[in-house]
């Protein structure tokens, strides 16, 4: 017993005094650290806290670099955070896990706040037998192939390249499952966009991504090409996206694999710009040029996507349009608002360029009735709608339908990390690092798109019923009021009353 005593002693002794080596080892390197890290620090001109508060000044910038997630998990309240608060991500989550939305107690937003919509209750409400599906609209009848859907809210351009090949997939999945469109972004077509079966609508950036000759002008047989795939319904030419009027696309060169490569026409590890305007696109006139000629060689229905800098503007393209005759106007016009997000875009145009949704969707239904256009241009909305209460304004505005991509980025588990336009998203959205890839599971995650897109028409359904239509697509702006500057409501046909129409 004596005998195990003592080995037991040793063994503990022994162990302490490896322990305290081991102490001693740290110790020494963490004083050899500091001592290097002191001399880098105050022999180096580019950081005035690093050099004035050696070693601990950098602790400065990785408490700026946590503080994001600190303030989104642990301080920032229910309604504060931007672009997205935790409400409307929590709905998102919700809606795409296919569980309960419900809340207690009371609302946690501010309905008094100016510019807040709020929908008018009917006396006698629908009743749940009473309601009908969303009708089917056609989309370009006079094409050789019209495109007939019944959706409402669809999937907004997300290139492949901004997104990962598992969330592209789990996208097409999804808008298979739901029955709703996909827009490609300006990337161009990838057999992931093809591979789940969805309605695909191929978006013309600037660059001509997929469409172009190597000199990147548009090739129509490489239209023809395109336009062969019977799941290719219709096609966008982009002129300005809400996050960034003005500036083309970017993708940062870690992103650009040789296959992204292949698909664009661009260098392998280069950043990928696209130029912040067509070049063959410099007036209205040239715009409906481009339409009629990729109409023609496709036979499929083709419109545009634009944020508005003035109202000036859709009159311009107005009279233009009504110049040349109905027969060469758009089939539909995306209209981004400057609320619109992105993967990548400079700070000034992100916050300071273009005109928010809530004034232009407004105008630009308007300005198509007062020249007499509305039945023939079709209008999709975009920028920041991924709730229903953001949808059902929509519809209440004028819009026929409803893109997103940040709700469906939400629907695939997106955190809001902030992370988009570098290639460590941690949710594998937004990179195309393998091992970040793995934990975002196509099959899986096109059911939670669905589920997203089939909550989403629900509930903007119990807005309709609440204000005593029958479906979403008969809301109308008397069924919305907008809280003024004092407080007070307006209805949102007194706010943009309908304008007198223009005799041709």
């Amino acid at each position: 017993m004596n005998h195990l005593s003592a080995e037991f002693t040793e063994f503990v002794i022994t162990a302490m005094e490896v322990l305290a080596a081991l102490f001693i080892l740290v110790l020494g390197l963490l004083i050899l650290w500091i001592i290097v890290t002191y001399v880098i620090d105050v022999t180096q001109t580019q950081q005035t806290i690093r050099r004035n508060y050696p070693v601990i000044g950098r602790f400065r910038y990785f408490f700026e670099h946590i503080g994001e997630f600190f303030r989104q998990y642990f301080f920032a309240m229910d309604r504060e955070e931007y672009p997205f608060n935790r409400a409307q991500r929590s709905w998102a989550y919700r809606a795409a896990k296919n569980v309960d939305s419900t809340v207690a107690f009371g609302s946690t937003d501010n309905i008094n706040a100016a510019g807040r919509v709020l929908f008018v209750n009917c006396a006698f409400p629908t009743l749940g037998q009473e309601a009908v599906s969303p009708k089917p609209v056609t989309i370009g009848p006079n094409c050789k192939h019209p495109y007939i859907t019944a959706s409402i809210i669809n999937i907004s351009g997300m290139s492949y390249g901004a997104l990962s090949k598992p969330a592209v997939l789990a996208l097409s999945g999804g808008a298979k499952l739901a029955h709703c469109w996909m827009n490609t972004g300006e990337g161009g077509l990838s057999t992931y966009h093809l591979e789940g079966g969805a309605d695909i609508v191929f978006q013309i950036g600037t660059a001509k991504n997929g469409v172009s000759d190597l000199n990147g002008v548009l090739d129509d047989d490489k239209l023809i090409e395109t336009a062969a795939h019977s799941q290719v319904k219709m096609f966008e030419i982009k002129m300005s996206q809400g996050a960034k009027p003005g500036k083309g696309g970017i993708l940062p060169g870690e992103k650009v694999t040789e296959e992204i490569a292949a698909i664009r026409g661009v260098e392998v590890g280069k950043d990928a710009y696209s130029p912040n305007r067509h070049p063959d696109i410099s007036s209205f006139d040239d715009l409906i040029d481009m339409i009629n000629r990729v109409r023609n060689v496709t036979g499929k229905p083709t419109g545009f996507k634009m944020v508005v800098g003035s109202p000036k503007q859709v009159d311009e393209l107005m009279a233009a349009i009504v110049a040349r005759g109905v027969e060469f106007a758009p089939d539909f016009i995306t209209i981004d608002g400057a609320e619109g997000g992105t993967g990548a875009a400079p700070m000034p145009l992100i916050d300071s360029v273009g005109m928010s949704l809530r004034q232009s969707l407004p105008i630009l239904v308007d300005k198509l009735k007062q020249y007499g256009l509305r039945e023939r241009v079709k209008v999709v909305a975009s920028g920041k709608l991924i709730t229903p209460g953001a949808v059902a304004w929509a519809l209440c505005a004028g819009a026929d339908f409803v893109t997103s991509a940040r709700g469906f980025m939400f629907a695939l588990g997106c955190i809001q990390a902030l992370q988009c336009n570098k290639n460590t998203c941690p949710t594998g959205i937004t990179t195309h690092d393998p091992k970040l890839q793995q934990g975002l599971h196509p099959q899986s995650k096109s059911v939670r798109v669905a589920n997203y897109v089939n909550n989403m028409v629900k509930e903007v359904g119990i807005i309709a019923h609440s204000c005593g239509v029958k479906s979403p697509r008969a809301l109308n702006r008397t069924h919305a009021r907008i809280v003024m500057g004092d407080g007070l409501t307006k209805g949102m046909d007194e706010v943009f009353p309908e304008l007198e129409k223009i005799k041709g």
